[in-house]
C-alpha cells in the first residue's frame, strides 16, 4: 500500500510544468570562485557597533549591496556577499565607558542587536563576521609589516593630551570642553554637536578628561605613519585603470580625485588605546592600528572566517572583481587608504573595481538623531506593523544616488498604496484570481498567433534589456522603476484584452492566450523584483506553484499548459492615511514621550559636570594657555 504522502508529492509534481535550467536556488554551502564563472566579491561598508543603525545607514550601505548580490545571484553569477560589525576604536571605548561595560561586552551586545536589524530587513549575507577575532590580527599585522618591510611605513612625533590622573593619553573623543566657535560646553575634542563644526582638541577651551574630568597636559607621543605620499604615483595609475573599467560612481571618483589633489601626504596609522589591533612591533606594543586602517582589512579577515580558501577571492585579480557599497563619508578610504596599504605589500591583492556610493537620506527635512529621539532606526522598522519589503521598496525609491534625498511619511505611504499596491499587487492578483475561479487553477492550451505575440514580447524585452543594463550599472533605483514598469506593462496587456468573463464566453482561444503569457510575465517579473522585494518574489512563485527563477535577458513562455497554479493571496495591504501623523509624532522627536530613566539620566550626568566645574581651580587656565603653546618642534597632530 503506496504512503499517502508519497502520492500527495507525486501528484504535487505531476502538476507542477515548468521549463527546466530556469530555476535559481539562492543558498549555496560554500561560494569559491570559478574559473568558467563570472565571479563577483561583494562587501557593504562594516557598521560601527556602537549603535543602531538608522534608515539612511541601511539604504545607504548594507541593503544595497544586498540587491546587488542578489542580483548576481539570480543571474547565475559567482558572487559571495560579505559585512560585519567594525570594533575596535575610540568610539567603541567611549560607548563602553558611557554604559559601564567593557568594550568586548558593548560589541557582543551590539552585534546582535546590528543581526537581528539586518536579519528582519532580509540583508542576506553569505557571511556577517566581526572584526574582533584573531583571523582580523593575523592578516592585519601581516599587511602592515609587508608596508614596513617595504619601507612604506615611518615615525614621527605627535603632539597630544595627557591625563596624569589615569596615566592615558586621549583620543579626540575622550577629550570635552568648551566650543571656540560657539561657546558650547560639551563639545567634543573631535567635533562640536551644537555648531557641527569639526575641532581640534587643542582648540577646546578649558579641555577636559572625558574618563575623569581632570584637565589633560600636552605631551609627545610617537607613532608609526603610513607613507601615503610615496604610494600616491603607483594609486593614481591604479585609480585611473579602475575607475575606467569598473564605472566608479560619480561622487566616489569626485571624493577620490578632491584627496589626490591636495596632495597626500603620510597617515597616521596607530593609536594610544587599549581595544584594537596589537602593533606588531616590539616598541609599539602599548599601541593599536588605528581602526581606520585596520577596519577595511576587515573585509578580508571576515571573509577568512567565512572560508579556509579565503585567498581565492582575496590574491585573484585576474579572476575576481570587487564591488563595494558604502555613504560618501568612507569613500576616502576604500579608494586612497586600503588601495594603497595593498599597492605598499607588493602582493596581488583583488582590488576594486567598482564603487557605488549614495549622499545622505535625511528624516523629514533633517537628521536622522538617535538622542533626540528622531528618525526611524532599524529595530524602529518592525514596530510600525509594515512588512519588511515596503521598507525595502520604500528606500530604494528614495536611494540617494546622486544628491542628499528625504524620507517622507506621506511619500512612504503614497508609495505603499499607489504602486506597490495598485500596480505590482494588482496586476499579480487580478490575473491568478482569475485562474483560480474559470481555469480551476490550470494554465490552458494556447496559440500565441491569436494575439499580436510578437509585438507584446518586444515591449517586454526592452524593459528586461533596460533592467539589466541598469542592475548591471549598479544603478538600482532605475533598475526598480523598470520593475515597476514590467508590473504595469502587465496591467496593460490585461486592459487591452479586456481579460474578464465576457472574452473567456466570447472568444475562449484569446482569453487561453492572455491567460497563459500573462501568467508567464508575472513568473518574470516575480524574477525581477526579487533582488529588491526578496519576500514578495517568495509570494509570487507560491501562488504560481513554481520555483525561484532566473533573471533572463529575454521573455519566454516557461510555465506549460497543464501547469497547476496556487491560490491567490494578496502581496501588499493598504496602508491608512491617517498613520502619517500617527507616526510622524512617534518618530519626530518633540512629541514622541521620552523615557523617564533616560531622562533622569541626562540630569545626574548634568549634575555631575556642576560638581566637577566647581573643583577646576587656577590650574584650568594653565593647562589651557599650555595647551595653546606647541611645545618642542613637534607639529600637533590630533588623535582621533
Amino acid at each position: 500500500m503506496r504512503d499517502a504522502a508519497v502520492d500527495a508529492v507525486t501528484d504535487s509534481l505531476a502538476n507542477v510544468k515548468v521549463k527546466s535550467d530556469i530555476e535559481f536556488d539562492p543558498d549555496v554551502p560554500e561560494i569559491l570562485p570559478k574559473e568558467d564563472q563570472e565571479n563577483i566579491l561583494i562587501t557593504s561598508a562594516l557598521p560601527y557597533v556602537n549603535n543602531v543603525p538608522h534608515l539612511g545607514n541601511i539604504i545607504g550601505s548594507v541593503l544595497s549591496a544586498d540587491v546587488f548580490s542578489r542580483y548576481c545571484k539570480a543571474r547565475g553569477c559567482n558572487a559571495l556577499f560579505i559585512c560585519g560589525t567594525d570594533e575596535y576604536g575610540t568610539a567603541t571605548e567611549t560607548k563602553a565607558l558611557e554604559e559601564g561595560v567593557t568594550p568586548k561586552e558593548l560589541c557582543d551586545k551590539y552585534h546582535v542587536i546590528h543581526k537581528e536589524v539586518y536579519d528582519w530587513f532580509n540583508i542576506k549575507f553569505d557571511k556577517f563576521g566581526r572584526t574582533t577575532t584573531p583571523l582580523q590580527t593575523e592578516i592585519a599585522q601581516d599587511i602592515f609589516m609587508g608596508l614596513y618591510d617595504n619601507g612604506y611605513l615611518e615615525e614621527q612625533s605627535m603632539t597630544q593630551l595627557f591625563c596624569e590622573q589615569h596615566a592615558g593619553f586621549l583620543a579626540d573623543r575622550f577629550v570635552e570642553g568648551t566650543c571656540p566657535r560657539c561657546g558650547y560646553d560639551d563639545a567634543r575634542g573631535d567635533q562640536c554637536d551644537s555648531c557641527g563644526n569639526l575641532l581640534n582638541p587643542f582648540e577646546l577651551i578649558n579641555p577636559r578628561c572625558k574618563v575623569d574630568g581632570s584637565s589633560p597636559v600636552p605631551r609627545e607621543s610617537n607613532h608609526i605613519f603610513l607613507a601615503l605620499d610615496k604610494l600616491q604615483p603607483e594609486l593614481e595609475q591604479w585609480i585611473q585603470k579602475s575607475h575606467e573599467s569598473g564605472h566608479w560612481s560619480r561622487n566616489g571618483k569626485q571624493i577620490t580625485d578632491s584627496w589626490l589633489k591636495e596632495g597626500l601626504h603620510p597617515r597616521c596609522i596607530t593609536r594610544d588605546l587599549k581595544w584594537g589591533t596589537p602593533v606588531p612591533l616590539e616598541s609599539y606594543k602599548e599601541k593599536v592600528l588605528y581602526v581606520w586602517f585596520d577596519a577595511c582589512i576587515g573585509y578580508v579577515s571576515i571573509t577568512a572566517n567565512y572560508t579556509k580558501n579565503w585567498r581565492q577571492w582575496w590574491r585573484n585579480p585576474e579572476n575576481v572583481k570587487l564591488y563595494q557599497f558604502m555613504g560618501k563619508d568612507n569613500v576616502p578610504f576604500h579608494t586612497v587608504v586600503f588601495p594603497s596599504s595593498e599597492l605598499g605589500t607588493k602582493e596581488p591583492w583583488t582590488m576594486l573595481h567598482h564603487i557605488s556610493t549614495t549622499e545622505y537620506l535625511q528624516y523629514e527635512g533633517g537628521k536622522f538623531s538617535k538622542s533626540r529621539n528622531i528618525g526611524v532606526f532599524g529595530n524602529n522598522a518592525k514596530e510600525t506593523g509594515v512588512p519588511p519589503d515596503v521598507w525595502r521598496y520604500y528606500l530604494l525609491m528614495a536611494r540617494p544616488e546622486t544628491a542628499d534625498t528625504i524620507f517622507s511619511w506621506r511619500d512612504f505611504i503614497f508609495r505603499n498604496n499607489n504602486e506597490l499596491l495598485a500596480n505590482l499587487g494588482n496586476f499579480v492578483n487580478r490575473i491568478v484570481k482569475f485562474v483560480n475561479a474559470k481555469y480551476d487553477s490550470k494554465i490552458p492550451d494556447y496559440d500565441t498567433s491569436v494575439i499580436d505575440y510578437a509585438g507584446f514580447k518586444e515591449s517586454v524585452d526592452a524593459i528586461l534589456a533596460q533592467y539589466n543594463d541598469a542592475l548591471k550599472s549598479v544603478h538600482l533605483r532605475s533598475g526598480l522603476e523598470a520593475a515597476l514598469q514590467l508590473s504595469a506593462r502587465g496591467n496593460l496587456f490585461l486592459q487591452e484584452n479586456k481579460m474578464n468573463n465576457t472574452l473567456l464566453a466570447e472568444e475562449p482561444e484569446k482569453a487561453n492566450v492572455v491567460v497563459g503569457v500573462g501568467l508567464n510575465l508575472v513568473y518574470v517579473l516575480s524574477a525581477v523584483v526579487y533582488p529588491y522585494l526578496p519576500d514578495t518574489a517568495q509570494g509570487i512563485v507560491d501562488q504560481l506553484n513554481a520555483p525561484l527563477r532566473k533573471i533572463p535577458d529575454e521573455f519566454a513562455l516557461d510555465l506549460l499548459p497543464g501547469h497547476m497554479i496556487g491560490k491567490a493571496k494578496y502581496l501588499f495591504s493598504r496602508i491608512d492615511e491617517k498613520k502619517e501623523e500617527i507616526w510622524r509624532a512617534q518618530f519626530g522627536g518633540g512629541s514622541q514621550k521620552t523615557d523617564d530613566a533616560v531622562e533622569k539620566k541626562k540630569e545626574d550626568k548634568k549634575k555631575r559636570k556642576e560638581e566637577k566645574k566647581k573643583k577646576r581651580v587656577a590650574e584650568t587656565a594653565t593647562a589651557a594657555e599650555a595647551a595653546k603653546t606647541e611645545p618642542g618642534t613637534a607639529t600637533p597632530v590630533a588623535a582621533s
